[in-house]
């Protein structure tokens, strides 16, 4: 090695210790007589001291030294006199003896610093200066440390680690696939996965019992906070199990991870039905920091003379705790809040309970003093709350109340970064109605089992057919999901016919595993978390982006090496393709 020791470890029990260390020139401090340079790596800073009585060659050389040189220098360690006590080497310095320029740089874009003065396009481009800061090596640090303590806790289960192929073959469902044209099979094309299901499957097939991957996938969809073209899953597969032997297994290693890596103990681990989640939460990913759970009014609103309300669906609302003194002023920013075109909700109802016992609403038209007094004894409200409510279609005003409830939780302070409930929701539909196609889409894939008391339905009445399928949600962020898998050949025969696939269909495109079905094929299921969305929701963060070395940016691009970008027409030549303008 060409340094003794790193720049993070030295301390006062190393005084008088002759040293050699290497890294990166952080910054330097010229004061009359003396020089001072603070070299970092990837472990920390040490401060180097140069001083111009003692050697003022040496001296005048360190002068010299830019931002972001490589150097290696030798020299003993002494005690500070004005110590540090931010910094875990900040009891002592180097006295500098020697040093070599082991490599010089460019004065960088932006400061490596911790709040660097480089914007998120300028970092992306200079991505492996922005690795240097602190922020982002300690969430890679973090990233590392969660990825090391799944493969303890899967391998003390006795799962094993398999790799599964890249180059696949393009499916109709889901999302859209990356393809990659073939050149030894002209006018055929790979498709990377967006999951490695069918593999995993299989590999149930053939008796491995346990199996687990952290495995890249890749979908070509539009991008946000939470998504990226290429993401890794903690994928997973298990023979001879129940759903609850899954869901215990998984929730163990949640249990984990909190313990192991936040120094946090996760006592409960609550379970609720998707159609109890939609109706107390308007979202199958509900945020259970906080309570605001829906209050339906239909049987107490409607009928009652006014419009908006009567010719609702639903009349469904919130209790914000303590928010009875609102303004007008902050009331009205509620409303334009709820009509925003992505929430799309037409108006908003208020009633303040006010501290004297009486009501003040928005409907006082229409509903006397006695009438908001029993809104109120539903809502389970007390003098000083706010009553909101939403009318209109359900699923409609469900999914915009959730976008309220989110945002009274976030102006009353009640999702804390610090605070972590997770829940499992479960019994979602098999299936849902696509408008546009006119037929059945799976909800979560093909090979997920219907509730065995519910295959009666299949053919009579899809919509009812529940799924042995389960999402692990972690603080209103949807960390992974899976399910109890058809294992039968007619069964998932049955499953593709619902979904609008031929015999011939099916047998083209998944013809291997159904004839894997054959062969004796265990009871399986398995699940897929979130790996980037499990350590951002570990580190605070709501972008995934900040734990991923080598990001895109919001267009799927690589702007640090100019990716995506044309190929030669040599190579269009090889794979007989032709660019269409």
């Amino acid at each position: 090695m060409l340094r003794s020791h790193t720049c993070g470890e030295l301390n006062i029990s190393n005084k008088g210790l002759e040293v050699t260390l290497t890294g990166w020139v952080q910054k330097s401090r010229d004061l009359g007589g003396m020089t001072f340079i603070d070299l970092r790596d990837r472990y920390g800073i040490t401060q180097l001291v140069f001083n111009m009585e003692t050697d003022a060659g040496l001296c005048g050389k360190a002068r010299k030294l830019g931002r972001e040189f490589v150097i290696k220098v030798t020299g003993k360690v002494a005690e500070r006199s004005n110590k540090n006590p931010k910094m875990p080497t900040g009891d002592i310095e180097i006295i500098a003896e020697s040093f070599d320029i082991l490599n010089e740089s460019k004065t960088p874009p932006f400061t490596i610093e911790d709040k660097t003065d480089g914007g998120d396009e300028l970092r992306m481009k200079y991505r492996y200066l922005d690795l240097r800061r602190n922020p982002v090596k300690e969430n890679l640090a973090l990233r590392h440390k969660i990825s090391i303590e799944t493969r303890k806790y899967l391998d003390g289960e006795q799962f094993f680690e398999i790799e599964t192929p890249f180059l696949i073959k393009s499916t109709p469902e889901g999302a859209r696939d990356f393809v990659v044209p073939s050149r030894m099979h002209s006018g055929q094309f790979y498709a990377l996965p967006q999951s490695p299901q069918t593999f995993k499957q299989l590999l149930m097939v053939a008796g491995y019992d346990r199996y687990f991957q952290l495995v890249r996938c890749f979908r070509d969809e539009d991008l946000r906070a939470d998504r990226q073209p290429e993401f890794t899953q903690i994928d997973c597969e298990m023979s001879f199990v129940t759903q609850e032997d899954i869901l215990n297994t998984f929730e163990n290693l949640a249990k984990h991870l909190f313990k192991t890596v936040k120094g946090i103990d996760i006592e409960e681990f609550p379970r609720i039905s998707y159609d109890d989640a939609m109706r107390l939460y308007g979202s199958d990913k509900p945020d259970i920091r906080f309570g605001m759970e829906f209050v339906e009014l239909n049987d107490l609103a409607k009928e009652k003379g006014f419009a908006v309300f009567d010719n609702a669906e639903l009349v469904v609302g919130i209790n914000a705790p303590g928010c009875g003194n609102y303004s007008r002023k902050q009331l009205d920013k509620l409303t334009d809040f709820v009509r925003k075109p992505q929430i799309g909700a037409q108006g908003l109802v208020y009633v303040k309970f006010n501290e004297d016992g009486t009501f003040k609403s928005s409907v006082d038209k229409f509903f006397d003093q006695e009438a908001l007094k029993t809104w109120a004894e539903k809502f389970d409200a007390k003098p000083g709350d706010l009553i909101l409510i939403l009318a209109g279609a359900t699923d409609k005003t469900r999914k915009a109340l959730n976008e309220l409830r989110l945002e009274m939780g976030n102006r009353l302070e009640l999702r804390s970064k610090d605070i972590f409930k997770p829940l499992w929701v479960v019994d979602f539909p098999l299936l849902e109605w696509d408008e546009d196609s006119e037929r059945w889409h799976a909800m979560h894939h093909p090979f997920t089992s219907p509730k065995p008391d519910d295959m009666g339905y299949m053919e009579t009445d899809p919509g009812k057919v529940r799924a042995n399928a389960y999402d692990m949600v972690i603080n209103g962020v949807e960390i992974g999901g899976g399910s109890i898998r058809i294992h039968n050949k007619d069964l998932q025969k049955r499953m593709f016919t619902l979904l609008g696939f031929s015999d011939e269909e099916a047998q083209e495109q998944f013809g291997f595993l159904m004839n894997a079905f054959e062969y004796g094929a265990p009871p399986h299921g398995g699940i897929a978390l979130g790996f980037d969305r499990l350590v951002a929701l570990f580190g605070g963060s709501d972008s995934i982006r900040d734990y991923i070395a080598f990001p895109k940016n919001n267009a799927g691009r690589d702007v640090m090496i100019d990716s995506p970008s044309g190929i030669s027409q040599e190579q269009l030549d090889e794979l007989k393709l032709k660019i269409v303008e």
